[in-house]
């Protein structure tokens, strides 16, 4: 292995997914060893949303045999590692605890650094893990549970908040309107299965702040327009009459992704950029995906999204984050603590 390239072992336990994954690679393109992942959906499913202290016990459960399989798949013993990491935030405070503190005890065990890594920067710099070119310029959108902002990337580090949600992220309100109509857990998926039997122009949901200049979204008042759709349909309880059911998701799902797709389409025209990048949770979403692509067809840009499983929490996209920082000797202290509000270093920037 040449100076270049170093071989990385990563731990995301930010929220309810415990996750391992070793890569093996350079500043411009590596190979995925192995990507194993605990979900913890079966277990948080009866409570309608993670409970933080099941998560964190579960990780404390999970973890090192995690690790013990995840050196198995890669077959690697763990002083071929060059590098550990871990996320440290933002997520739930118990949940990062353990995955933090396991990656430092690792380090300190082989005499090897430590990389503390950002969530959503992993989530940001997802499009080019399986990408030959290396981070390229972009106008990137984050869609998920949490974050629902787009930031133009000049290169690794460097990113300018251009606009972020002012109250729900996306993938909240698709959950929370998945619980307004009795869907089960987690809610996304869910609405995305039921809208494809809808019509979406069968209800005229708003689109906040779609024609201001600004970047920012806001999605609370769409949320409460479905809330009040169902007790318009079913004055009695307010429950949703599940003849319309499909019709509310397609409606309500058509409503997030013309916001989410027009914006980001007018930030990469204003900056002058032609490669977009989508990532975060709710990209999975295929009809999310295809509006994208469709619209950056129209406007002559490019798309570039990294396969699902990449797109959820995954451990993958923080060894790809710690890779790049470790060639850089970007190393973290062992002192260094986790943060579960951490923020992305242009979410102090308003370009």
């Amino acid at each position: 292995m040449s100076d270049s390239e170093a071989t990385i072992l990563a731990i995301e336990s930010s929220c309810d997914e415990t996750a391992v994954s070793i890569i093996r690679g350079g500043e411009k393109s590596c190979q995925i060893l192995c990507s194993e992942i605990s979900s913890q959906i079966d277990i948080h499913r009866e409570y309608g949303g993670v409970v933080p202290e099941l998560a964190s016990r579960n990780h404390s459960l999970t973890l090192r045999p995690l690790v013990e399989l995840a050196l198995k798949n890669a077959g690697i013993t763990l002083d071929e590692i060059d590098c550990f990491s871990a996320t440290a935030g933002p997520g739930l405070a118990s949940s990062l605890l353990i995955g933090h503190t396991a990656a430092k005890g690792m380090s300190v065990a082989t005499g090897k650094p430590f990389v503390s890594v950002n969530h959503m920067e992993g989530h940001l710099l997802s499009p080019f893990i399986e990408s030959d070119a290396g981070i390229q310029p972009n106008i990137s959108l984050v869609v998920s549970g949490g974050h629902t902002m787009i930031l133009k990337t000049s290169e690794f580090s460097k990113y300018d908040l251009l606009g972020k949600t002012l109250d729900d992220a996306a993938g909240e309100a698709f959950d929370k309107v998945a619980k307004m109509l009795l869907l089960p857990y987690p809610g996304g998926p869910e609405i995305e299965k039921c809208a494809k039997d809808g019509d979406p122009t069968a209800f005229k949901f708003p689109r906040s702040m779609m024609n201001k200049e600004h970047f920012d979204f806001s999605f609370s008042g769409l949320k409460t327009a479905v809330l009040y759709t169902l007790s318009e349909l079913n004055e009695t309880d307010g429950t949703a009459p599940a003849e319309r059911i499909p019709d509310i998701c397609a409606s309500f799902q058509e409503a997030v992704i013309d916001v989410l797709v027009k914006k980001t389409i007018r930030a990469a025209k204003q900056h002058n950029t032609k490669l977009i990048t989508l990532s975060g949770g709710v990209s999975c979403n295929r009809t999310l995906r295809n509006a994208f692509q469709t619209a950056c067809d129209n406007n002559k840009l490019s798309l570039q999204v990294c396969t699902p499983v990449l797109s959820t929490d995954n451990a993958v996209m923080i060894a790809y984050t710690a890779l790049q920082k470790h060639l850089r000797n970007q190393h973290s202290s062992l002192e260094e603590d986790i943060n579960p509000n951490m923020r992305l270093n242009a979410m102090v920037l308003r370009k």
